[in-house]
């Protein structure tokens, strides 16, 4: 348990590290953000942070294999792989940074270090759930595409097959139609009618003798 003679001195160590007081410290301060780039804020479809050890070349092949990965098709679906090719890069920034809190196993672990550390370390998990989060949202979009292009082509088979029983059962009413007039046809009596059998012409002889 700390004495009362160490709270007051914790106390007093608390005030003089409170914070930047003169104008330049609040302006070094306000650019803390900027000498790690880690902040989203920095970065947006367009354009990317980069710190000056950093390779520009490195950055695209990174967005090229996730390119080559994921395939996007879509506007959106650019986007979406595009975030997370940027929180990756990020994330292995802020494990790079890391590193460069303590570079000699045996040099003290100061304050500012420990804290810098804790600062990489949030940032690290903060990329990586964002990593995850804009995977999530492509494969949710992929799947309601997917979803949807089976919808539409069940409805065309749907329609397709409509038309198939439509036209059968149009060629089975005139088959029915056609079968029927025969019937008919056939169940017509026969109508025989005798000819006049034509007579003869008669000589004048003939006609003398029959009178």
């Amino acid at each position: 348990m700390a004495t009362p003679a160490q709270i007051l001195a914790n106390s007093q160590n608390a005030q003089k590290s409170a914070g930047a007081k003169t104008a330049a410290g609040k302006q070094a301060s306000s650019q803390n953000r900027t000498t790690h780039g880690l902040a989203s804020s920095l970065h947006n479809h367009a354009t990317m942070y980069f710190l000056e050890d950093e390779n520009i070349e490195n950055w695209k092949a990174l967005f090229d294999r996730i390119v080559a990965e994921y395939k996007p098709q879509t506007e959106t679906e650019v986007i979406l792989v595009r975030r997370m090719a940027q929180h990756e890069w990020l994330r292995a920034r802020a494990l790079r940074l890391q590193s460069s809190c303590f570079p000699e196993p045996e040099e003290e672990m100061h304050m500012m270090a420990t804290e810098h550390f804790a600062l990489y370390l949030r940032y690290q998990t903060t990329h990586d759930r964002a990593f995850y989060k804009a995977l999530n949202e492509l494969q949710k979009l992929r799947e309601q595409r997917r979803k949807e292009q089976i919808g539409f082509e069940s409805q065309k088979r749907d329609e397709a097959a409509a038309i198939r029983a439509e036209k059968t059962l149009n060629l089975r009413i005139q088959e029915f139609q056609i079968k029927k007039l025969r019937f008919e046809r056939s169940q017509q009596p026969q109508q025989t009618t005798s000819a006049p059998v034509p007579q003869a012409e008669q000589s004048p002889g003939d006609q003398k003798m029959a009178a």
